[in-house]
Parts: structure tokens; C-alpha cells; sequence
């Protein structure tokens, strides 16, 4: 059947959509085979999944890609360590040996691969509660990712509120500059018209003549 969905992506089919590709790369497959894996899912071409993830949703999952990968490099190692772990039994070579010492060849082979058979299951064990710890610290560091992105929008809307007060008392300091180069304005004014009311108070100096011919200034206040 030919995909032709071209409906808007919606949370879900993004979500879906991170979650396939993070299991891949945990996995150790390609991307591509996450995209073909959402595409029969979603009934969207590869290409479409493809473009999706690189324009829209990789960018808000690049820690838990980062994880992802950590991952797959411990998965890896633990899986090679595992191989070498695990002993080679050797094959009993029946060609040209005497009839007589066959039967101890095979109870000695059986030997070998009695003793190494508890040795392989505990290697098994142990490689199994690796990937339950792995799953573990993988689902924390998700609980922590989203207790630190709660807290960053906490941190943001309280740096908001403050910018606005911030903003607030800037406007509050600039009227009341403006408000005091007025009343300075206003007292300066008062000042000097009270200096010129104080002189015209002063009357002018008067004068008479006295009996030799020669003026004389009158006290303030005679007749």
C-alpha cells in the first residue's frame, strides 16, 4: 500500500517518533530502520519520518541521544567482554584415534562442557543485571532532565517577574528626578523674587540744605 499521510505531525507521533530512533541508537541499528519502523506505524513514508526528526524533534532530545549512545558503547563492551569471557570448548578430533581411547576422548569433551555450562549462565546473570542497572540509571537521568527543565521554567518566570519590577522602579526613579529639578525650579524662583520684594523696600536716600548752604542726608523715617 502506497503512504500518502500528509496530516500535521501531533505530539504523539513526535513523541513516537523520538522514542523509536533513541531505542535504535541503543540498540545499535541505523536510524533509517527507526524511520522505516515509524513509517509502517504512522502509514508516513521513511523520508518523511527522516525529515521530521532532523527539522523538528532531534534538537529537543539531544541529551537523551547523547545518553543513548553512552548506552550502546556500554552494551558493546559488555557484550565483548561476555564473548571472551566465555571459553572455548575444544572439538574432539575422532579421526585416527585408536577405538580404545575414544571413549575417554568424549567423557573428557563432556568434561569440558559440563564445568564450563555454570560459568557461562552466571556470565549470563550478570550481564542481565547490567542492562537492569543500565535501564535504571537511563529512567533517573530522565526523571532528573525533567526535574531540571521544571526548575529552568521556574527560573525563568521569576527572572521575568524581576526584570518587570526592575523596569517598574527605573520608571518610578525617572519621575521623581523629575519631580525634584521642579521643585528645585520652583524654590529658585521663590528665592529671587523675594530678594527683589526686599529691595524695593529700601526707599531712596533724601536730602536737605542746612543753614551754611551744604546737604545733608535725613534719617529713614523723619519728616
Amino acid at each position: 500500500m502506497v503512504k500518502v499521510r500528509q496530516d500535521a505531525w501531533s505530539h504523539e507521533d513526535d513523541l513516537l517518533l523520538a522514542e523509536t530512533v533513541l531505542r535504535h541508537i541503543r540498540e545499535g541499528s541505523t536510524q533509517l530502520n527507526a524511520f522505516e519502523e515509524v513509517g509502517d506505524h504512522l502509514n508516513r513514508t521513511s523520508a518523511a519520518c527522516g525529515f521530521r526528526w532532523n527539522a523538528e524533534v532531534r534538537n529537543k532530545y539531544e541529551n537523551a541521544i547523547d545518553l543513548a549512545k553512552r548506552q550502546r558503547k556500554e552494551r558493546k563492551r559488555a557484550l565483548n567482554k561476555t564473548v571472551q569471557a566465555v571459553p572455548k570448548v575444544p572439538v574432539a578430533d575422532t579421526e585416527h584415534v585408536p577405538d580404545h581411547e575414544e571413549p575417554e576422548r568424549k567423557l573428557a569433551v563432556q568434561t569440558n562442557i559440563e564445568s564450563a555450562a555454570p560459568f557461562n549462565l552466571d556470565t549470563v546473570i550478570k550481564y542481565l543485571k547490567s542492562l537492569k542497572k543500565d535501564l535504571y540509571t537511563s529512567n533517573q537521568s530522565k526523571s532528573s532532565l525533567q526535574a531540571l527543565e521544571n526548575e529552568n521554567t521556574s527560573l525563568q518566570a521569576k527572572v521575568e517577574e524581576l526584570q518587570k519590577k526592575l523596569t517598574d522602579t527605573e520608571q518610578q526613579l525617572h519621575a521623581m528626578k523629575e519631580d525634584y529639578q521642579t521643585f528645585i525650579q520652583i524654590m529658585d524662583r521663590a528665592r529671587k523674587m523675594t530678594v527683589f520684594e526686599d529691595a524695593n523696600l529700601i526707599s531712596a536716600p533724601s536730602f536737605r540744605m542746612d543753614k551754611n548752604g551744604n546737604l545733608e542726608q535725613l534719617a529713614q523715617g523723619s519728616n
